[in-house]
């Protein structure tokens, strides 16, 4: 039995343990995937009854790390709109994407096709007052990266953090395509754009590994000119409580 198959042999015993009553799930992630390393979680989504409501749990099983993503099959249609508005789209990624373990009656499968659906839709676009405001703080970062000395390494890895965070949301977004954190942000990121997104990656590397923060600077500068420019003067944003 190969590693996933042992994963997804697990996946269906603790959905059976723990959620006997559910109308089926689906194992996502990197296990459905087949990038997954031996400390790999296991991302299942469950599709419960209704009157079981929906939510979100980290557990341990089997000395595995597992997150359930929680779902009552009448609340679907308005998660995965919540869901798509964060641009990342965990969730709908996870059926769209993930191996089917179990099916009761088609739920799984009437899921997995809205959430292909989704995926197929795409992100909603950035408002303009959001464009001006990303292009305002990426513009920002910018500057405190290029003031900041090679010799400050906690702030200037700081700042470059931050600046390829930014830049990662504007060029998905430009490019109508889907964001990620954590190790999906470099992934999405490459899908976008694989050249400015390799451009930003290297050069994110570069002020990690030589101090030297002109080629991730460059890489900015570049997506700056896309979007409309660097937004410094002129800046206005309004805030109510």
């Amino acid at each position: 039995m190969s590693d996933q198959e042992a994963a997804m042999a697990q996946a269906g015993r603790l959905v059976e343990e723990l959620f006997p009553h559910a109308l089926g799930a689906v194992l996502g992630g990197s296990v459905a995937q087949g990038r997954a390393t031996p400390a790999s979680d296991l991302d299942i989504g469950v599709l419960l009854p209704d009157s079981a409501g929906s939510g979100r749990q980290v557990i341990r099983h089997d000395g595995r790390l597992v997150e359930l993503f929680l779902n009552a099959v009448g609340d679907i249609p308005r998660f995965f709109e919540w869901d798509r508005a964060r641009r990342r789209a965990t969730v709908v990624f996870v059926y769209a994407h993930g191996v089917i373990l179990d099916d009761l009656d088609g739920h799984v499968a009437r899921t997995r096709q809205l959430a292909e659906e989704v995926v197929a839709l795409g992100p909603p676009s950035l408002t303009a007052d959001q464009w001006r405001h990303g292009r305002y703080v990426l513009t920002c970062y910018l500057d405190d990266l290029m003031d900041t000395r090679a010799a400050s390494r906690h702030e200037q890895l700081v700042i470059a953090d931050h600046v390829l965070r930014q830049a990662a949301e504007l060029t998905t977004a430009h490019h109508g395509a889907w964001t990620g954190i954590g190790k999906w942000l470099p992934r999405r990121l490459l899908e976008a754009d694989p050249e400015l997104g390799k451009a930003l990656l290297d050069g994110y590397q570069t002020v990690a590994e030589q101090a030297d923060a002109a080629p991730l600077a460059a890489a900015v500068k570049r997506l700056l000119d896309l979007i409309g420019g660097p937004l410094r003067e002129g800046y206005s944003n309004s805030w109510q409580a």
